[in-house]
């Protein structure tokens, strides 16, 4: 069975061999975040099996996950309808009736636009394991939790998915210390690696010159207010060095 577009590409290969190709087709475009052609694959599907189950929850996906929560919503009532206990309608339900989830619906094509200096893609270490991973959608909100001077990401579930690379998380902790803030997105999964997608949604005055994120070649000088004294020049570029790109 996949999970509503969700599946690992292990998962995927093992289960190619016994599928018909225009299935394969759909799951690929989920796979790599093309809503559209997986809109178009699954509705085609559905014209010759208009109550299978994997395909209207492939397709509610989606629909989820291009914006369009009404169609989702539909898609799975009518999954329940046929199956009161599909655990993948019964989950996508209760994530379109959370008020955090709904603030998340943006059109996924819009949500990664990179903007330099304010957006960052990268890839969480320590990650969950592979059966809550493969749970996640493209576009998927993550809450960010420091920890231990370290950042923490966690689902609207509340489960813990995997943390940011130490060198960002000593840049990032001490822009949020000072007034920042930032959110973050899934942007590709796979059964070993979750990529995400982070952005500055605020910068402090007193930073406003100061990018949240730079590439190697670009690392400025950072200096919070009264942070100078006692630290040489290379001690404070130290401090915001950020190595990861």
């Amino acid at each position: 069975m996949t999970f509503a577009g969700n599946i690992s590409r292990i998962t995927f290969n093992s289960l190619a061999l016994h599928m018909p190709t225009l299935k394969i087709q759909a799951i690929q475009t989920a796979l790599t975040g093309d809503w559209q052609n997986a809109i178009d694959l699954n509705q085609e599907i559905l014209q010759d099996e208009p109550e299978d189950i994997d395909t209207l929850n492939r397709l509610a996906f989606a629909f989820l996950s291009s914006g369009n929560p009404k169609d989702a919503k539909s898609l799975y009532e009518k999954v329940l309808s046929l199956d009161m206990q599909n655990p993948i309608a019964i989950r996508n339900l209760k994530r379109l009736y959370d008020v955090n989830t709904k603030k998340t619906n943006i059109t996924i094509n819009n949500l990664f636009i990179e903007e330099p200096g304010k957006t960052k893609v990268m890839d969480l270490i320590n990650i969950a394991d592979k059966k809550i991973v493969t749970h996640l959608r493209s576009g998927e909100k993550l809450d960010l939790r420091i920890k231990r001077s370290r950042i923490f990401a966690y689902d609207l579930d509340n489960q813990f998915i995997g943390m940011l690379p130490d060198d960002l998380c000593q840049r990032l902790i001490k822009f949020i210390d000072a007034g920042n803030a930032y959110e973050a997105y899934v942007r590709t999964v796979d059964s070993n690696k979750v990529s995400i997608f982070i952005r500055e949604t605020k910068r402090v005055k007193k930073f406003k010159n100061q990018p949240s994120f730079v590439s190697g070649a670009d690392k400025p000088k950072l200096t919070l207010p009264g942070s100078s004294h006692g630290k040489t020049k290379a001690h404070r570029d130290a401090d915001f060095s950020d190595d990861d790109e």
